[in-house]
């Protein structure tokens, strides 16, 4: 039970990653942008990629009715998310070390690792329902008015996870560097779980 508790531990430490890394990268790249733009999303707020990618990529939303890029005090979730991370952290060493010590059992491992599981599929959403109002909330005295070939408003929604055409920008979404230390984080409490329980049977096979 040692080593599951040490890793119950670590893993929500890997956490702490995302104070520092970004969550998730948008890239968009165009003919006349030899250099991508790009925006990193973290917790607490949108930086860019490269120096003046937010200004710029602002610039060119103006033309088509988009609203600018959101600063940490726009968004409810960049204050809230970094207390709810840091809360899930310290729960979940919590938890590692009351059972490194005989307190608590095994379960509560993959309790935590649920309980983070829902955490982030609500964040995805919310973080889906922001693109969407993003892309498609266009203000309609813009200087550009483009339509689909149905006659219907184009929408600019960038998407949630992979690669699509808007106008001529190629625009990718991916995960980065945090995104893999909260992934990395949460299977470390998985891997702790499943040994938790192999030494569990063990001890019941051997008492």
């Amino acid at each position: 039970m040692k080593k599951a508790s040490i890793l119950m531990i670590l893993g929500p430490l890997f956490l702490v990653g995302l104070y520092v890394f970004p969550l998730w990268t948008i890239m968009l790249g165009a003919p006349q942008y030899p250099d991508p733009l790009g925006i990193h999303i973290h917790i607490d707020g949108i930086r860019d990629v490269n120096e003046f990618d937010i200004q710029n990529i602002d610039g060119l939303n103006h033309y088509i009715g988009m609203k600018t890029l959101p600063k940490p005090e726009d968004m409810w979730e960049f204050s809230t998310f970094p207390i709810i991370i840091g809360v899930m952290v310290f729960l979940g060493s919590l938890i590692g070390l009351l059972a490194l010590i005989g307190k608590l059992k095994y379960p509560w491992f993959l309790g935590w690792f649920l309980i983070m599981s829902v955490l982030g599929v609500l964040g995805m959403y919310d973080f889906n329902a922001w693109m969407v109002d993003y892309g498609t909330n266009l203000d309609p005295n813009a200087i550009m008015k483009l339509a689909n070939p149905d006659g219907t408003p184009m929408t600019y929604k960038p998407p949630l996870f992979g690669h699509t055409k808007m106008l001529n920008f190629d625009v990718t979404s991916l995960p980065a560097t945090g995104a893999w230390f909260m992934f990395t984080g949460m299977m470390l409490t998985v891997v702790a779980f499943f040994l938790g329980r192999k030494h569990q049977r063990s001890k019941r096979l051997f008492t």
